[in-house]
Order: C-alpha cells, then sequence, then structure tokens
C-alpha cells in the first residue's frame, strides 16, 4: 500500500504493523507509515488505522506533513489490489498521549473511515518523545480501481 496526502508532502510505502508485547501499536521506521493489520483496509467499514514517525534524529519522518493538514484535505491510499480509496479529512484532534482517545480513534463505525496517527506537541527530551499524539480522522468519499480490479469505479453512498 501507499499513503499520499497532497500538497502536505505525504508520500510513503505502508507497511503492515502489529501490537508489541505492552499491546502498544508498533510504529514503523521513519520513512514508512505502518498499517495496523487487525483492523479494516482502507475502504472497508470500519477505521483504518495508519501510524508514523513525525520525525527522527535525521530529520522529517513520514507524517511530518500531517501537520500541516487541514479539514477538507484529500488522503489517498493506493491499496496492494489495484484500488485507491479517497477520503476527506474530518477533523484533526492533539491529545496527551497518557489521555489517548482509545474509543473515539479505533471504537467501531460504520462506514469506511480512516484514522492517520503520529506525535505532536512539546518534545520531552528527558523522555526522548512528544508529549501528545495527533490524529487525523477522514470519510471515505469513493474507491477509485487503477488497474484490473472490481469494482471499476464506485463512489461510496454517504459521499
Amino acid at each position: 500500500m501507499r499513503v499520499r496526502v497532497p500538497g502536505h508532502d505525504v508520500d510513503a510505502l505502508v507497511a503492515a504493523t502489529g501490537l508489541d508485547a505492552q499491546r502498544r501499536l508498533q510504529v514503523p521506521e521513519p520513512d514508512l507509515a505502518g498499517w495496523y493489520e487487525r483492523w479494516p483496509r482502507p475502504g472497508e467499514a470500519g477505521p483504518a488505522i495508519l501510524v508514523g514517525h513525525v520525525d527522527s534524529h535525521d530529520g522529517p519522518a513520514v507524517f511530518h506533513g500531517l501537520l500541516g493538514v487541514r479539514t477538507g484535505d484529500m488522503v489517498e491510499i493506493e491499496r496492494a489490489d489495484g484500488v485507491i480509496a479517497r477520503f476527506v479529512v474530518d477533523r484533526i484532534e492533539q491529545h496527551p498521549k497518557d489521555a489517548f482517545p482509545t474509543q473515539g480513534v479505533y471504537g467501531p463505525v460504520a462506514t469506511p473511515e480512516l484514522r492517520l496517527i503520529t506525535c505532536g506537541g512539546p518534545f520531552l527530551r528527558e523522555q526522548g518523545s512528544y508529549r501528545d499524539n495527533v490524529i487525523v480522522f477522514a470519510r471515505l468519499v469513493e474507491l477509485v480501481a487503477t488497474r484490473s480490479a472490481t469494482p471499476s469505479r464506485a463512489r461510496h453512498p454517504s459521499a
């Protein structure tokens, strides 16, 4: 898979990811986004979850551009089956990591939705991480087949 946020310098491969020993979502290397493979894939009913670093010791990382995303911006996920799932950003939230809105992010939803998660807020040197998480919430507006995939072109009913 590949994730793109046109106009915000987000264009990266997506790798499947899971949970670590503490049952926290694993974040891949700084140049990759991670899709939580036990959740829906982008474009299927439910919340598809993608995570990525905002930066690294070497500079900006895969989701650095999310810090400039606004409501109404588009997010494209090119899936391995040749379908592009296009989402529109509904809202952006920032929460302290110790007050992460787990139910709002991972809770069930009836329609195809997307969550892009990265770090934000002040960097806490003593902890070696950012205080907050930035969460981009988006809803599906269309599925487009780019090669021999079905459907050839389908608009989501809520679009």
